[in-house]
């Protein structure tokens, strides 16, 4: 039953939708708290990149294209590729077969299982290269070993694939694990209930549920294994055209006042960032539109 109040309006779910709506405050604090968003977004994301490409292009298109086609920007660009090729589908297998038994199953050391996989998150990059240098340095652990068998980890492209693998390790993994313990388990059990195998119920059912978040968390784990800066930068040994990752190559020029070569290299990463903004807007719009 609906009471009036004393403007003659019906007090119930509407009139507290009123009073707890999000446009119940005054104009004039809706536009401050706009305008300080907007202002923060400009200062810290718009007035950076418009900077980036200013200065990349400040020398004209001839001294950009130059500085990107310098074979050791070329050699950057291939080890980058390379080392995210190597990394992404690991990370791929890995993030969905953690998330699929975190999800699904009950075992002992399930805890322990989610501990590690946010432990990249807890760990400095920094600190996890220093981690596979004590193992697989000249005088790590596993060291000796290695050098009697001439097999190559720190200063290599192995140990940039490992420390880029472990910081990344993460991003599917977390994407899915919610995703998949807010579904349910109820469209898996009708299939195999009509006499699907465990395989077919994976691939036709639960995978086709789960596209989109895994998508999303391909793309996250794609731009860090790019972007990355502290681990590769301490495995790497910084050897120009071998070992330097775009990133890397980027603080190389930096530090040489090559400025206008540098901000064109880091301008390659500024569009990769900007590319998986779009893909991440599309696919969480994509996921919006499919619940």
């Amino acid at each position: 039953m609906m009471v009036g109040n004393r403007l003659g309006r019906p007090v119930g779910a509407a009139e507290g939708a009123e009073r707890y709506g999000p446009l119940t405050e005054p104009r004039w604090v809706r536009w401050l708290l706009t305008a300080v968003a907007l202002g923060f977004l400009g200062l810290f994301l718009v007035v950076p990149l418009v900077l980036v490409f200013t200065k990349a292009f400040a020398g004209g298109w001839a001294a950009y294209l130059e500085a990107l086609r310098d074979p050791v920007a070329l050699a950057a660009v291939r080890l980058t590729l390379l080392v995210a090729v190597l990394t992404v589908p690991v990370n791929l297998v890995f993030g969905l077969a953690a998330a699929w038994a975190i999800a699904k199953f009950r075992f002992r050391g399930k805890n322990l299982l989610i501990t590690l996989i946010d432990l990249p998150f807890s760990v400095s990059p920094v600190v996890a290269g220093m981690i596979f240098v004590l193992l697989f340095g000249a005088q790590g652990w596993l060291g000796p070993w290695l050098s009697a068998h001439d097999v190559k980890i720190i200063f290599a492209v192995p140990g940039i694939v490992l420390a880029t693998m472990f910081v990344t390790a993460p991003l599917v993994a977390r994407e899915l694990i919610p995703l998949l313990q807010s579904q349910g388990d109820d469209e898996e059990e009708a299939a195999l209930t009509l006499g699907a195998s465990g395989w077919q119920t994976f691939f036709r059912v639960s995978l086709p549920k789960v596209r989109w978040g895994l998508l999303y968390g391909v793309v996250l784990c794609n731009a860090r294994a790019m972007g990355e800066f502290g681990a590769v930068s301490v495995v790497s040994g910084h050897i120009r055209g071998l070992t330097n990752t775009l990133p890397l190559h980027v603080e190389i020029l930096y530090n040489e006042y090559q400025l206008t070569a540098s901000f064109a290299v880091a301008s390659l990463l500024t569009l990769l960032a900007l590319v998986t903004l779009v893909l991440k807007s599309l696919i969480e719009w994509k996921t919006s539109r499919s619940r």
